[in-house]
């Protein structure tokens, strides 16, 4: 206290800002508050409140034993968390740890990332996604067979019964003499016709382009189902009839050298044995046509 008995205000503007005393907290708060009040009021207020305090010293220690608690309380807090901060700041290593880690992630979640797939051996090919079209050779033309023309005064029909004597002979083998041997019987025998028989009916439901009475004689050829040449159904084709003649006739010694006639008749047996030789020069226009 002052000379005029009031007391210092620690807290005024003159007051020592390191000074401490004993006063509870609350009371230095209700001092700061008044501040600003005139010097009287504050001298008042304070004896006022520090009366009560005064006359009840066990207050006055439990007061201020309650500020001393509540400021270790507040020391203890932040030194808590202090320590709680320092123990959240990872460490060099944790951090170096963790920074990989998240490099990682950025790249799991990177579109454009290198593949984990295993590579291909070099030694397995690896069947390409478009596959190439198979490309089919061309199926070669046939040849378009030559269109025999008529010759020697023959028809179609002729011609093409001729070409049949000719083909059958070029199957067994037979030089081209006796084909044009075979061709100039048949020209004689038939007229280059196959002919069936009205005196065997069973002849008639053959193919054939003409009806003759000449005994049971039937075909190119004119040959007898009764002397042993076949049956009628095979006289009646052209194939079998030429190769019966022809097989006949290579049965003859030196036929390439008999005259046409002569060889023609030894196989046939005909009552005009001389009639084959007239056919000679058109059986070779024939066959110099078919075999081109």
């Amino acid at each position: 206290m002052r000379d005029d008995g009031t007391l210092d205000d620690q807290y005024g503007l003159g007051g020592s800002a390191d000074r401490s005393d004993d006063t509870p907290s609350t009371v230095q708060s209700t001092i700061s508050l008044e501040a600003s009040t005139p010097r009287g009021s504050l001298r008042t207020r304070f004896n006022a409140l520090l009366n009560p305090l005064a006359a009840r010293p066990g207050r006055t220690k439990m007061a201020v034993a309650t500020g001393a608690v509540c400021c270790l309380g507040l020391v203890g807090g932040f030194s808590q968390i202090g320590a709680r901060a320092a123990s959240d700041t990872p460490s060099p290593a944790l951090s170096a740890e963790a920074a990989q880690r998240a490099a990682v992630d950025a790249a799991s979640r990177d579109l454009a990332r290198e593949s984990t797939a295993p590579a291909a051996s070099p030694s397995i090919a690896t069947p390409s996604a478009t596959p190439s079209a198979t490309v089919k050779p061309k199926p070669k033309a046939k040849p378009t067979p030559r269109r025999i023309v008529p010759v020697a005064g023959l028809d179609q029909t002729q011609m093409n019964n001729a070409k049949k004597i000719v083909q059958a002979g070029r199957e067994m083998g037979v030089p081209r003499r006796g084909l044009v041997i075979a061709v100039a019987t048949a020209m004689q025998e038939s007229t280059l016709l196959n002919y069936a028989s009205g005196v065997l009916p069973e002849s008639q439901s053959y193919p054939h382009q003409a009806i003759g009475w000449d005994h049971d004689s039937v075909g190119l050829f004119q040959q007898r189902p009764s002397s042993g040449w076949g049956t009628v159904e095979e006289l009646m084709d052209p194939e079998y009839a030429t190769k019966a003649f022809l097989s006949a006739l290579e049965e003859i010694p030196g036929w390439q050298d008999l005259p046409l006639t002569v060889a023609a008749q030894a196989v046939q047996v005909s009552a005009f044995p001389d009639a084959y030789a007239q056919h000679e020069w058109r059986a070779n226009a024939v066959v110099k046509e078919i075999l081109g």
